[in-house]
């Protein structure tokens, strides 16, 4: 079986999309499967036209020249469609498998159609919710529209659609798609990587000044919609029950400069540290150094019917997690079991729930241990993979 994924992005670039792309291609490999990806004019690193990266091989795409909007995105699409015919005659796949945003999609539908092969269309968002979450577009506007009706058109063409949780599954479906073509394939981690966690780094907490702080955290991108300005506002609060308490925030994104802002303002300013962006390699040495990670996601559509990754992670390495009671996080999180939900846009609200977390530290040892076992047992990426087995069968009528 040949899988040729179609992609926005991907290693080198460090993102929960590259490495969502990254455990499925190397679980496919671990099923004895040949893979590689082609990837659009959005990936932007430097590179050769072929690229092998972790034992991954990647296709890219040329860049079109500058164009405004939606020029450019048409262009991007045809680029795209002209490159993926290209490695198609030459790579020769039994099975397409494109990953949102839709352009990825509409450009795989051209060469689907033309060479005869079957198309899997993968969402791991909405492109026009995800667009409203990062501040580049408004909901209910004329562009929103057409990019949802991109959506359901793409999804209504593929040979079969995968989502990566239930939410998007029924938001499909109350569209018109049919449900029987929609598999889900939800996000998972590779247990491989995640032994016991990395014992504490007292260097690295003499060095922040924390070594004698209560430590909630933040590792991650910062989005307007991960609520990161509501930790912030509840750290004064917090304070107030738990006074040895430090907020570090570990990453960086369009909201940093904001943040920073916000937390010099803050009379817990000097509690607030923001590390930047850090080598993917150092981050287990500030996972080492935080008693709760905190996932604050305002209230949205995309925080609704997506489901992150970092939870699964920051679980898979027995760190206690606390997030807003989104739709996203109910899919992963069980309040009081594996996790604490409480109530989005409401910094009072995390404020409390985060100083009950402290006050219960004899309960700490059990929600670690349930929070793994929830991931090994439903988030595990070598027995997820299986899910696209069926489909990959039914479109190609290869023996997988």
């Amino acid at each position: 079986m040949r899988i040729l994924h179609i992609l926005d992005h991907s290693m080198p670039l460090h993102s929960g999309y590259s490495f969502r792309t990254r455990a499925i291609l190397k679980a496919q490999i671990a099923r004895g499967w040949e893979v590689a990806g082609v990837t659009g004019a959005r990936h932007t690193a430097e590179g050769p036209p072929v690229e092998e990266i972790d034992g991954l091989t990647f296709f890219r795409t040329p860049k079109p020249g500058t164009m405004t909007s939606p020029i450019r995105e048409w262009r991007e699409i045809q680029l795209l469609a002209e490159r993926l015919d290209e490695v198609a005659e030459e790579w020769k796949p039994d099975q397409l498998h494109a990953h949102s945003p839709v352009l990825n999609a509409l450009a795989a539908q051209r060469v689907a159609r033309r060479r005869g092969l079957p198309l899997v269309y993968e969402i791991r968002a909405f492109w026009e919710d995800a667009a409203v979450g990062n501040g580049t577009g408004r909901e209910n506007s004329p562009r929103y529209w057409l990019t949802r009706m991109l959506e359901t058109h793409a999804a209504n063409q593929a040979d079969a659609v995968a989502v990566i949780c239930d939410g998007l599954k029924q938001d499909l479906i109350q569209r018109g798609v049919d449900g029987d073509k929609i598999v889900v394939a939800p996000n998972g981690v590779d247990m491989a990587l995640f032994g016991d966690p990395a014992p504490r780094d007292d260097s690295l907490a003499i060095a922040l000044g924390i070594e004698q702080a209560e430590v909630v955290g933040f590792v991650g991108s910062f989005y307007d919609y991960e609520g990161l300005d509501d930790l912030i506002e509840a750290m004064p609060r917090l304070a107030m029950a738990r006074p040895d308490i430090y907020l570090l925030l570990v990453g960086g994104g369009p909201m940093e400069e904001a943040l920073r802002a916000q937390a010099a303002r803050s009379d817990l300013a000097h509690r607030i540290h923001f590390t930047g962006r850090v080598p993917h390699d150092e981050v287990e040495r500030y996972y080492s150094l935080i008693d709760i990670l905190a996932y604050p996601r305002k209230k949205m559509r995309l925080t609704d019917l997506v489901t992150p990754l970092k939870p699964l992670e920051a679980m898979a390495q027995r760190r206690l997690v606390a997030a807003s009671d989104v739709g996203g996080h109910r899919e992963l999180i069980e309040d009081g079991v594996t996790g604490t939900l409480f109530p989005p846009d409401d910094p009072a609200a995390l404020a409390a729930a985060l100083a009950e977390m402290f006050d219960n530290r004899g309960d700490w040892e059990r929600r670690r241990e349930a929070g793994r076992t929830f991931v090994e047992d439903h988030r595990n990426w070598s027995s997820n993979i299986s899910r696209y087995a069926p489909v990959y069968q039914k479109l190609t009528g290869k023996a997988v």
